[in-house]
């Protein structure tokens, strides 16, 4: 099977590149990722990844225009459905990418993080496949969890702290300041 693999970061790749490669399944990947921001995060995932795929031999195509804006204008106001409008972006873009190149199948590295939504991949993943009639390949890569964290350490790879987006951002920097206030006020007590 000739795979094309939509990948998010190097250390996220890691694992669900092992696995396909261990099941005789011809692995190319493709980087669409237009919810990463700033652009300094970017380019830094970006990089980190193409670092990954020279020392593995791993073929990558790149689609490396920076769409934060595209993102914005489709989550604004829907942010509440922000994840699901991400995968489908994605995803939409993988899977014509694959039928464009003759590929049998596409899938997403998305599927090796305990935080996406499975359900969601499957079905936009499923959705897409019929619109662009290229089969989606789905296997849960998150039984390699901490074994991907591991290797990606291992190699250096730059491990980046959230999701990507501008709200996944904001969510980390909210946590931390929730947990200081807490802190704060249990001092106070």
């Amino acid at each position: 099977m000739k795979l094309l693999l939509h990948v998010c970061c190097g250390p996220c790749t890691v694992y669900p590149l092992k696995k396909l490669r261990e099941a005789d399944i011809t692995v190319s990947g493709y980087f669409y990722n237009p919810n990463i921001h700033p652009y300094r995060e970017f380019r830094r995932r970006l990089n980190s990844l193409q670092d990954f795929a020279k020392e593995t031999q791993f073929n990558l195509e790149v689609d490396s225009k920076y769409g934060l804006t595209d993102y914005l204008r489709q989550v604004v106001f829907h942010e509440q459905e922000r994840c699901k409008i991400c995968y489908a972006m994605r995803l939409e873009k993988t899977a014509e990418q694959a039928s464009l190149s003759g590929a049998d199948a596409f899938s997403t590295t998305l599927l090796y993080s305990k935080y996406q939504n499975h359900r969601a991949i499957i079905t936009i993943g499923e959705s897409m496949a019929k619109k662009y009639g290229v089969e989606f390949y789905y296997e849960d890569f998150r039984t390699g969890w901490q074994e991907g964290i591991d290797e990606s350490i291992a190699m250096d790879l730059y491990r980046q702290p959230y999701c990507g987006c501008i709200y996944s951002e904001q969510e980390r920097y909210d946590k931390k300041l929730q947990k200081k206030l807490r802190k704060e006020r249990k001092q106070q007590s």
